[in-house]
């Protein structure tokens, strides 16, 4: 059976301001001087997917800049969602498009905005998991092992390990999932060492998903049957994808489906949520203060500093701030309160977001 990948492209630029736009958003940046992230992503299935069977989700404002940036891929298979439908609908759309190329592929189903430096451990993993794909009727996820009780991601609970002499990596069934828990229970989920962060990747053979989608889903299982039966791809979606009911795919499908495997990742993962994310990456001084600039500092501490153009700056008696600079716009905002940058993008002007 032939490999395939679907890459989810189309988030918002808010969290990144002022570098990133609505035009541009995270994963369409370079924020480490290796490459954008949409270009590690698609990098990353190298020797694993060949480029003619990856296929790109992203949206009308942001489909210009994915094509330049990955000119390799078929035109074809980089489509633009008419309308935001969140993870369920795109998922699904991106199932109907390999479906009417191969209906027996496996598949994987991967973010383009998470950093993973280890490409080597992904694609052995990934590997392992689109074989397993093929013998076993489950869907599938690839789940990181909690660091610290984070509270901003889902979590998948584990029960007994899969026996399976053919597999090189631990795979685990599924449980349940489980939303983002509070502070406490995160903590229990910790604790209990068989809890897994929800990192939005996903393996499955394509007619055993749309099995499980026609029994969990009706309604997504029958637009991508009528998509793979439809003489004009592009003319379908423009007219009946919009019409999905927004909803995310682990409350579609994942959370319901009869059975699921999770393979623990043995690769490194972050889903850089963040200012103070990027600053982890960065270069650092004695005083802690993370850059990708010429920095000169007097009593200054524990502060980020980006620089689109590689400004000099100079920073002097203070600490904490993160201050990134494009040319075009300025922020400068304490690290206490980097959430809070995407709400300030709807005070700014049109031309700014």
């Amino acid at each position: 059976m032939a490999n395939y990948a679907l890459i989810l492209a189309g988030g918002s630029g808010t969290r990144f301001w002022p570098l990133s736009r609505n035009a541009k958003p995270k994963q369409l940046l370079d924020l480490f001087g290796n490459g954008t992230m949409l270009r590690q992503a698609v990098g990353r299935l190298e020797g694993l997917v060949p480029a003619e069977h990856i296929f790109i989700l992203t949206n009308a404002l942001q489909e210009e800049e994915v094509r330049r940036q990955v000119p390799e891929l078929p035109h074809d298979n980089i489509v633009a969602e008419p309308a935001r439908r969140d993870t369920a609908p795109a998922v699904s759309l991106g199932i109907a498009l390999i479906a009417a190329k191969d209906p027996q592929a496996n598949m994987i189903v991967i973010p383009s905005d998470s950093l993973i430096l280890d490409d080597k451990a992904f694609r052995a993993l990934a590997e392992d998991a689109l074989s397993l794909s093929s013998r076993q009727a489950a869907l599938m996820t690839i789940g990181i092992r909690p660091t610290w009780a984070c509270p901003s991601y889902g979590y998948i609970e584990r029960g007994a390990e899969l026996e399976d002499s053919a597999l090189s990596h631990h795979c685990y069934e599924v449980l349940r999932f489980r939303e983002k828990p509070d502070a406490a229970t995160a903590e229990q989920y910790l604790a209990s060492g068989n809890f897994s962060w929800n990192a939005g990747m996903f393996i499955w053979n394509v007619a055993h998903v749309r099995s499980q989608l026609a029994k969990h889903a009706p309604e997504l299982a029958d637009f991508i049957q009528r998509l793979t039966e439809s003489g004009d791809i592009a003319s379908f979606i423009a007219e009946e994808f919009a019409k999905l009911t927004p909803i995310s795919i682990d409350f579609a499908l994942m959370e319901k489906a009869d059975r699921v495997l999770n393979f623990e990742a043995t690769f490194d993962w972050d889903d850089v949520g963040s200012w103070i994310s990027v600053g982890k990456y960065l270069q650092k001084d004695a005083a802690s203060n993370a850059t990708n600039t010429a920095l000169c500092t007097q009593d200054a501490s524990g502060n980020i500093v980006f620089s689109a153009q590689g400004k000099q700056v100079a920073l002097v008696g203070v600490e904490d701030l993160i201050v990134v600079d494009t040319g075009d716009a300025l922020l400068v905002a304490h690290r206490d309160q980097a959430d809070k940058i995407k709400n300030i993008v709807s005070q700014l002007p049109d031309s700014l977001v």
